[in-house]
Parts: structure tokens; C-alpha cells; sequence
């Protein structure tokens, strides 16, 4: 039946209809094919029950926070003070992206947002710089992964509220695997640029400019740390984190930076409506999908095929992963997110693997669709903001993928790295 349904979905998606509405049109022939017409009315009531979670609520806050801080200004300090610290070394914009993109991953948690935001700004630098475009590029979508794994994370927040799992310990939990991931891009970089023979930024390390972009940015570093200090001693849930950072960054915004003006303020809020309008629906859409994957007994039914091949937790996870790859090549990334974790993760607990590790191994796996071909929307987002043509992105974006691959087969054969920090935290 799951064949049947996945293809009935890529048909429909390939007809030009909108991604909530081919998953609504699967729902439909899925009730159709078991012959449970009375069950149409249940569709409604899965729809809006898969957008009803409370925790769901901070993905429109960690979506303001970042539109705001973009229109205060802050994002460029940040830009600023990454290149004061990083800049100085050899092919050093591009460490400079690296490490931007880790400090705006503990804003909003979007990779999309980071794309955005960063190789707008980054992309044009580095190709003035001497960087090739497609390197440039290239680099700015591989480290747009970093900005889901690090607290706080949009993916992390759907994964806990469809497994029950304590959202806070999952962005704890995602800390160390963020850092490693960021750590390896810089050192995928670092070759690159002796191989490129790419150009440093400034001729020196400035203390003195590093204090100044320091005191520009300070209330832009701030903001991370709310978000993830609130909840890691306990103040704040991951939902009134987002709340509380959006304040913050709405007075700074008003009062520290005065570039934040009523069109920028409506301007945020109208994109936040926009996106966290276009993420429910689909998660509404493909909850239905899930619900009837998940009341055919699919779960049960993958278990003893995969217990078959699978001798350890870690191998039925390298199993997951490996479907979660391929699929997440061609769909997009939050529908399959919403789609496969029913259907995995009873199966992860079945095989005794803690669900901390499985959320931050599935929200990473998730993640990496972000930039392969051909559904990759970070990989079309950097094309758009860098004016880097299509075809030189995806001949370029598959060493990026496999450092992420790496990082990924890391976190599955060493689960502490994933489950070090939450557990030292009592989690």
C-alpha cells in the first residue's frame, strides 16, 4: 500500500498541484483503497489535529525572530563581527560564512532562512572576492544545514510534537551535533582554500575591530542566548523562548539599532503569516497520510523486515537513514519529515534506540535533502539570492553532501555525541 500511495503522490505532485493538496488527493485514494469511506470524516479531524500541538506554536515565533532581526539590521552586524574574527585567515569570507551561519542557526532555526540571509549578503562578497560562484554557492547551501541542528530548530519542533518527545531535551541534544557539523565544513573549507588558492579578506587580525563589531553585534549574540539559555536551566519553554526573543529582538530592533521601521515590523509579520500558513497546511495535509499509513499497521509490518538485516541499533538507523536519503531526494523536506516519522519511529524504539538520538539522526537526515538534488530548496534559494545558474550548483553541491553524510554516519555510530549534553543536563 505504501507504494501505491508514494506513487499516486509523486503523479499528482508532477501534475502541477499544489504539495498540500497532492497529499490530500493520496489521504483520499489511500481511504478509497482499504474501503473505509466512513473514515472521510476522520480525515478532517486528523488535519486540523495534526497543526493543534502547543509546541507547534514557537515555529511562527523562530520564523519572526529571524525576519525582524533581518530588518533591524542585526544580521548584517553579525556578518560583520564573524569577518572581524575569521576574516583575517586565508579564503577567510568563506569562514566567515561558516561561522555566520552557526550564530544565525541560534536564531531561528530555518536553513532556509539562513540561506536567505546569509548568501545574500555572502555570495556577492566572495565572488568579488575571487571565489568561484559555484564554490560560493556551494559553501552557503552546505552550511545552511548547520541552522536545523542547532537549538533552536523548526524540525526538532514537529519531531517532538509527533513522538511526544521533550522538545527542550531534543534542542540540547542538538547542540554538539550543530558544532560538529560546523567544525567539519570549516575544515572541508580550510583544504579547499589551499586547494583554490583563495584570497584573504584583511591583511591582519584587528583587535580593535573586533571590539567594535562586538559591541555592534552583542544584542544580536544575545539572542541565541535566551532562546537557548531559557531553556536550558529551565525557564522557558521552547514556545515562550520564541515569544520572549521576539520581543527582544522587536526593541533592540526600535531602540539599539533604529532601523527597524513600521514597513519592516508589517513586512516580518506578513512573511511569518505567509510561511508558518504554507508549513501547517502541509503538516496538516500530511499528518492525514501518516495517520492512514500508521492505522494499516505499516510500522509493524517494516519492523521484522528491517530486525531481519539490521543486528544493532545502529544498523536499523543506517537502514532508516538510507530511505530517508533517497526519499527525501524527491519530496519536500517538512512533508517528509511529517510523513516518515510516524513510520520510523516505532520502529527506532522497537530496536531500543533512545528517542533523543533518533530525533537529532532524523532531523539531520531531513536536513541534508535540504541541498541534493533535485528537490533541494536551499540549493534553489542560493541560485536565486547569489545569481549562481542552476546546473553549476548541482555539479558542486555533492562534496558538501558528503561531509554531511559523514557527520551523519558519526552521530549513528556514536550516540553520545548526541546524548552527552542532555544527559550531563539530567534530561
Amino acid at each position: 500500500m505504501a507504494i501505491i500511495l508514494l506513487c499516486i503522490f509523486f503523479i499528482t505532485l508532477a501534475s502541477g498541484l499544489p504539495l498540500f493538496a497532492a497529499m490530500l488527493s493520496t489521504a483520499f485514494a489511500g481511504i478509497i483503497y482499504i474501503d473505509k469511506l466512513g473514515q472521510l470524516r476522520i480525515m478532517i479531524q486528523q488535519f486540523y489535529g495534526g497543526m493543534e500541538p502547543f509546541s507547534l506554536l514557537a515555529i511562527p515565533y523562530f520564523i519572526l525572530v529571524g525576519e525582524l532581526m533581518s530588518h533591524s539590521g542585526l544580521t548584517s552586524r553579525l556578518l560583520r563581527f564573524s569577518e572581524a574574527l575569521v576574516g583575517h585567515l586565508k579564503g577567510g569570507l568563506g569562514y566567515v560564512t561558516v561561522v555566520a551561519s552557526i550564530i544565525f542557526a541560534g536564531v531561528n532555526g530555518s536553513a532556509a532562512a539562513d540561506a536567505s540571509a546569509v548568501g545574500s549578503i555572502m555570495i556577492p562578497a566572495m565572488k568579488k572576492g575571487g571565489y568561484p560562484d559555484s564554490y560560493a554557492a556551494g559553501l552557503t547551501a552546505g552550511s545552511s544545514l548547520i541552522g536545523p541542528i542547532i537549538p533552536p530548530s523548526i524540525f526538532m519542533i514537529l519531531f517532538g510534537a509527533m513522538t511526544k518527545t521533550n522538545v527542550g531535551a531534543l534542542f540540547i541534544a542538538g547542540v554538539v551535533p550543530g558544532l560538529l557539523l560546523g567544525i567539519a565544513f570549516i575544515i572541508m573549507h580550510r583544504i579547499s582554500a589551499a586547494r583554490l588558492a583563495l584570497p584573504i579578506v584583511n591583511s591582519k587580525f584587528s583587535f580593535k575591530e573586533l571590539l567594535l563589531s562586538t559591541g555592534g553585534a552583542i544584542a544580536a549574540l544575545f539572542a541565541p542566548g535566551i532562546i537557548v539559555g531559557g531553556i536550558l536551566f529551565g525557564f522557558m519553554t521552547p514556545t515562550e523562548s520564541g515569544a520572549v526573543a521576539c520581543g527582544y529582538v522587536l526593541i533592540m530592533g526600535l531602540m539599539w539599532t533604529r532601523q527597524l521601521s513600521r514597513k519592516g515590523i508589517l513586512q516580518s509579520v506578513c512573511n511569518t503569516v505567509r510561511l508558518t500558513s504554507v508549513i501547517f497546511i502541509v503538516i496538516g495535509a500530511a499528518t492525514i497520510v501518516g495517520w492512514i499509513l500508521s492505522s494499516e499497521r505499516l510500522p509493524q509490518q517494516l519492523a521484522p523486515l528491517v530486525m531481519q538485516y539490521a543486528s544493532s541499533p545502529s544498523m536499523v538507523l543506517l537502514f532508516i537513514s538510507c530511505i530517508i536519503f533517497l526519499i527525501g531526494m524527491f519530496m519536500e523536506e517538512i512533508a517528509a519529515l511529517v510523513l516518515l516519522t510516524p513510520v520510523f519511529s516505532p520502529l527506532a524504539a522497537q530496536a531500543g534506540i533512545d528517542p533523543l538520538h533518533f530525533g537529532i539522526v532524523m532531523t539531520l537526515n531531513i536536513t541534508i535533502a535540504l541541498i541534493t538534488p533535485p528537490m533541494g530548496a536551499c540549493v534553489y534559494i542560493v541560485s536565486s539570492v547569489g545569481n549562481v545558474p542552476l546546473e553549476k550548483m548541482f555539479k558542486h553541491i555533492w562534496p558538501f553532501v558528503a561531509v554531511a553524510l559523514i557527520c551523519q554516519l558519526l552521530l549513528i555510530f556514536v550516540p553520545e555525541l548526541s546524548l552527552w549534553l542532555p544527559r550531563l543536563l539530567g534530561y
